[in-house]
């Protein structure tokens, strides 16, 4: 059975008269955001689970149609080791960030800004859009420069983890000209420094700050877990600045939910109106945070 015809199936218990009404209620949020920008980070399962890559091209191209401008930007870690695999190569880590040697960066640059990127304009197109792959080299849209990594316990110590950035600015005239020609931009978290090189920037970090200078509407970061959880485990459905630094200092808020975080908090109080941890596990979780008043994951505010 393929995936549409399942998905059909599942349909059959609702009325015609059911559906209309879950169709209308949607009326509010289009016009509440028609012509607005939403930049969604894209990973974790919705990426690599076959049928959730459907509902999410699906539900990127339903939101271009009903006229916001969805701008995606994609991780994957998983993809880039396993491309590094083939090569015999051993990814080496310091306090969770990916040494990036020359050799390393040519790999991600390829996985990344090739194959990934290429795959999700593949699916997007296919779903009846028109998606444009970017990097930040394109259109000189992300001017980065070496990440300076300080050791944790030791601040006068410096790590050198290669070809590493962090954003000196990004220049989004290249997105909106494509959006207003009607296409869907696809981007690789690449930026490139002053000498040309290449650099690899956490793709959570460029999605923020993105949505900061495109003066995003919202920012939704698809994630595999249900959103921020405290101690018990129990969701924490809306945040403030100040409440994440205290999950953060007792540990609540750890690892690779620190960047995420960070970047939400910097586009929240950069005028982005609202930032989303969203659970993509969940099918067609874009619409359902979109397009309906349910709140999915963790909503953050400045």
């Amino acid at each position: 059975m393929s995936a549409t015809s399942a998905h059909e199936h599942d349909l059959s218990h609702i009325t015609p008269r059911d559906q209309a009404e879950i169709l209308a209620q949607a009326l509010p949020y289009i016009r509440k955001f028609h012509g607005k920008t939403l930049v969604i980070k894209y990973g974790g399962n919705a990426m690599t689970d076959p049928v959730l890559q459907q509902d999410f091209a699906e539900d990127i191209v339903l939101l271009k149609l009903v006229g916001m401008n969805p701008v995606v930007v994609h991780g994957g870690g998983p993809q880039i080791d396993a491309a590094l695999a083939k090569i015999g190569k051993k990814g080496t880590f310091i306090q969770g960030m990916r040494v990036t040697d020359e050799e390393t960066m040519d790999v991600v640059e390829w996985v990344l800004g090739g194959e990934v990127q290429q795959d999700i304009v593949g699916l997007i197109n296919a779903a009846g859009g028109k998606a444009v792959g970017l990097t930040g080299r394109d259109g000189a849209m992300i001017r980065a420069r070496k990440l300076k990594m300080l050791d944790k316990d030791d601040p006068a110590k410096e790590h050198d983890i290669g070809q590493v950035g962090e954003i000196e600015s990004i220049d989004p005239s290249v997105v909106k000209a494509l959006q207003d020609d009607a296409f869907i931009p696809v981007v690789s978290p690449i930026g490139f420094g002053e000498r040309g090189e290449s650099y690899n920037i956490n793709a959570d970090v460029v999605a923020a700050k993105l949505a900061t200078v495109l003066g995003a509407e919202k920012l939704l970061m698809l994630t595999n877990i249900r959103g921020v959880l405290d101690k018990q485990g129990d969701l924490l459905a809306e945040l403030t600045s100040r409440r994440v630094d205290e999950l953060i200092a007792d540990g609540t808020i750890s690892g690779g939910m620190i960047p995420k975080i960070a970047g939400a908090i910097d586009a929240a109080k950069s005028g982005v109106k609202a930032v989303h941890i969203i659970d993509g596990r969940v099918p067609h979780a874009l619409l359902l945070e979109i397009l309906s008043d349910q709140a999915y994951g963790t909503m953050i505010r400045g």
